[in-house]
């Protein structure tokens, strides 16, 4: 709760600074090609498959089909694939489309924002983006990145169901506090022994302490190695030895601090073996007492003001925590990249029986990017991605030119920083924005303009979009992503393969979309990726007018105007190469 709370309020302050931005003009295209096909007449394909039953298999993937989808899954099923080299089971929303609808040679993948899950592409039966697609006979998936939505870590489908409904309930309770309930901040609870210094061994448990603190640097020695480079698990173990230093900053007893500290060092640097992890817990030991000598010093007058075991064991128990979000949320763009999306496109693909074993794809904000790191490193390896045809809306490799938003989030992704904020809550952030945003004296109303145009969006589909779509984002994922700012564009987690610069040797056709208003990915930002593509490839297209209607970032699958303006463009377009 700390940790949300800290991360609110430098989040806050940041995008405090939003609101002096005004919106960008539309950008006149130049070089890309206008699309002007004919509509096609649709063509037969083969009957799709059935969801085959979950099972489990060493060889192949876990597959699985919920039959009791969650409240907060409005898909008519919900699917579960294993992702290699991970625990994680990413979410699959399907769509089936009815039996009056045109037949399609092609299923289609939707993929999403960073740190969003599915709700975006299905606000209501009126405004859904997946529902029109799936009635235009398209068999529909949305995908629920690791950590996004209703993925989840489950060892088979009872665990998997359980959780779920767990992140639903989660979700729904969340929206219910944001928007009906105020809740103070819980206080400190300071019910420890006053008085004098005899109540001391009431709340002092020193064989408890030795334990956690030695579980503390066995993480850090053991648990953290695959996790995090050398020099990160260095600045890690020092940030929290630091934090001990405050602690004893004005006490006799800090030189004997340092020496513990200098041979903890060590020990973390050398493989565990029983004697190493013997000595760490003696040091642990010393530490604790160096701890309790340095209370003892205080006086009984002091006491409540300075009580040093309390702040010594909250101060373990918090980097603890931290330690586990570091583990938790340890992926970045690549992992989404070269695991997740290629499982879920074998998965739809065995179910779908496409006839040339290709699909059709829209992204919306990194969900393009995703689309566009694939053609990329495809094109760089000269393999088929396994791409009929995509749609990009509000993406881009390269932000360098524009006058994004996302610029001012970027202080929050000093790798340095990252280590000590390892997660950022963007989900409970905007949860916790919302009222300011959406009541008087509407303190925070500008946020809205990040999301949607004015009068675009209808208000109950804003408010469920903003608590119910976001999610916790890992700040490696921030640190990846923010190479997008720097000349070259996004790059890889190496830093020697720049995304865009292999997208030149795609031949997957492509309708890259911008909204005039969009603050986060503007049009210009959209068109300096969309002019990288071979011109024969490529349509660009900007949608809002100079009087009106205009079109912002989540306006484009969530407006009111999309599904007569956006959608059937997108329609005519993927209809062409389906």
């Amino acid at each position: 709760m700390v940790l949300i709370q800290s991360e609110m309020r430098s989040a806050l302050q940041i995008a405090t600074t939003f609101a002096y931005l005004r919106p960008n003009h539309v950008l006149v295209s130049r070089g890309v090609a206008a699309f002007r096909p004919p509509l096609l007449p649709p063509r037969l394909t083969a009957a799709k498959m059935k969801v085959r039953a979950f099972s489990t298999s060493e060889r192949e993937m876990e597959e699985s089909a919920v039959s009791k989808k969650p409240s907060v899954c409005t898909a008519d099923e919900l699917h579960y694939v294993s992702v290699s080299n991970s625990d994680w089971k990413v979410a699959l929303w399907r769509y089936n489309p009815p039996p009056q609808a045109p037949p399609r040679n092609h299923p289609l993948l939707l993929l999403s924002g960073v740190a969003t899950n599915a709700i975006g592409y299905d606000l209501s039966p009126e405004s859904s983006f997946a529902r029109y697609m799936c009635s235009q006979g398209f068999d529909t998936w949305i995908l629920e990145v690791r950590g996004a939505g209703l993925s989840t870590q489950g060892s088979d489908l009872k665990d998997i169901e359980q959780s779920a409904r767990a992140i639903s309930d989660q979700m729904e309770a969340t929206a219910h506090i944001a928007t009906d309930e105020v809740l103070p901040l819980a206080e400190s609870d300071n019910s420890v022994v006053k008085g004098d210094l005899t109540g001391i061994a009431t709340v002092w448990d020193e064989s408890k302490l030795v334990t956690k603190l030695t579980e503390t640097f066995m993480l850090l020695s053991e648990r953290l190695s695959g996790f995090l480079s050398e020099g990160q698990s260095k600045l890690v173990s020092a940030k929290f030895f630091d934090q001990i230093s405050q602690l004893l900053e004005d006490s006799f007893l800090s030189e004997r601090f340092d020496e513990i500290r200098v041979k903890l060092s060590s020990l973390l640097e050398a493989r565990q073996n029983s004697a190493v992890t013997s000595q760490i817990r003696d040091l642990s030991q010393k530490l604790v007492n160096i701890i309790e000598e340095s209370q003892r010093s205080v006086s009984p007058q002091l006491y409540n003001l300075i009580n040093l075991q309390e702040r010594f064991f909250t101060t373990i128990e918090d980097f603890q925590k931290q330690l586990e979000l570091i583990v938790k949320y340890d992926w970045d763009f690549d992992h989404y990249l070269e695991e997740d999306v290629p499982a879920v496109m074998e998965y739809i693909r065995a179910q779908s029986k496409p006839k040339d074993g290709k699909l059709l794809a829209v992204g919306h904000s990194m969900g393009g990017i995703l689309l566009y790191a694939m053609l990329s490193r495809c094109g760089f390896k000269g393999r088929d991605p396994g791409l009929a045809a995509i749609v990009t809306l509000a993406s881009s490799l390269d932000y360098t030119s524009s006058k994004s938003t996302l610029k001012l989030l970027l202080p929050l992704a000093d790798p340095a920083q990252a280590l000590n904020v390892p997660v950022v809550p963007l989900g409970a952030l905007l949860a916790a924005a919302y009222p300011l945003s959406s009541r008087p004296p509407y303190v925070l109303s500008w946020l809205n303009q990040l999301i949607s145009a004015e009068d675009m969006m209808h208000p109950e589909l804003l408010r469920k979009l903003v608590l119910n779509n976001f999610c916790t984002v890992p700040a490696k994922l921030i640190l990846q992503l923010r190479t997008a700012f720097r000349e070259g564009g996004l790059c890889d987690r190496s830093g020697t393969f720049f995304y865009k610069d292999h997208l030149h040797k795609s031949e997957v056709p492509v309708l890259a979309i911008a909204g005039d208003q969009d603050l986060i990915c503007p049009p210009e930002a959209v068109y300096e990726t969309a002019k990288l593509i071979p011109e024969q490839s490529v349509t660009y297209k900007v949608f809002g007018e100079p009087e009106g209607p205009h079109y912002a970032h989540y306006d484009l699958v969530g407006g009111r105007l999309a599904v007569d303006q956006v959608y059937p463009c997108i329609i005519q377009f993927l209809s062409h190469y389906d």
